[in-house]
């Protein structure tokens, strides 16, 4: 009998601590957690003008392995590049052509922004449960959790796995759009984040001449297109020559 009493004593004692651990402890781990992401949120943030604040700039050297084909400087700051400074080594003349953003212009990087979304998505989650509400189940707990951790997966993986894109979707994106001097027609850029690297790819293109137009296919979505791709814009067929990839570690 004594045994028994104890025992639903020593229950007893445990359901009011675990009560107290969804009222009072989950609650402050939660805030920390809602903080660390408001942080992260506001470091993929570009802050408008005037707003205090600011995302620092940030400079990152181009490099390509094993080749000089590709050289320049990138600035980034938050989720927008303010700042480009290229130098082009066109393989089949040797040539050297130099481009810089023009002072207007900032390419925003879509894969920064749709992350901060999914942060800022985790942190509504979060913040739906704040200190007012009560708990009732671990199980509770354990929901909210997984749907936060899903957000933050989402977030990392778009950071670090960038789309894939058709060579008219690169040609259309208004990149080439953005540099003084104009690009050559036969250029195509695209800016990415793959893994932890920051990447420009640099694709050289030429004409194809309709006699040579009888096979036509043109290539889907990749992140990286191989030599030989073909595509069409507007009333033009054209073939990629080749593509330079110079990487920017973050």
């Amino acid at each position: 009998m004594a045994a028994a009493m104890a025992s639903v004593a020593e229950r007893a004692v445990l359901e009011e601590e675990f009560k107290w651990l969804l009222q009072e402890e989950v609650h402050a781990v939660l805030k920390q957690l809602q903080d660390i992401l408001k942080e992260a949120s506001r470091r993929l943030t570009l802050p408008v003008s005037g707003s205090g604040g600011a995302v620092k700039q940030e400079n990152f050297v181009l490099s390509t392995a094993g080749t000089d084909q590709v050289k320049g400087v990138l600035t980034l700051q938050g989720d927008a590049l303010c700042q480009a400074d290229i130098n082009l080594k066109m393989p089949r003349n040797n040539q050297l052509l130099h481009f810089a953003f023009r002072e207007d212009k900032q390419w925003k990087l879509q894969q920064i922004q749709d992350a901060r979304n999914h942060v800022n998505q985790a942190i509504y989650l979060l913040m739906n449960r704040d200190v007012n509400y009560q708990f009732k189940t671990g199980l509770e707990v354990l929901k909210l959790m997984d749907a936060v951790m899903l957000q933050l997966s989402r977030a990392r993986n778009r950071l670090t796995t960038p789309a894939t894109l058709t060579l008219p979707e690169i040609a259309s994106s208004g990149l080439t759009k953005m540099f003084t001097p104009a690009l050559p027609p036969d250029i195509l850029v695209n800016f990415y984040i793959n893994l932890n690297k920051l990447c420009l790819t640099v694709y050289q293109l030429h004409v194809l001449q309709p006699s040579t137009t009888k096979n036509f296919k043109p290539a889907g979505g990749s992140i990286l297109h191989n030599p030989g791709a073909m595509f069409s814009v507007k009333d033009l067929r054209l073939q990629n020559r080749g593509a330079d990839r110079a990487q920017i570690a973050t």
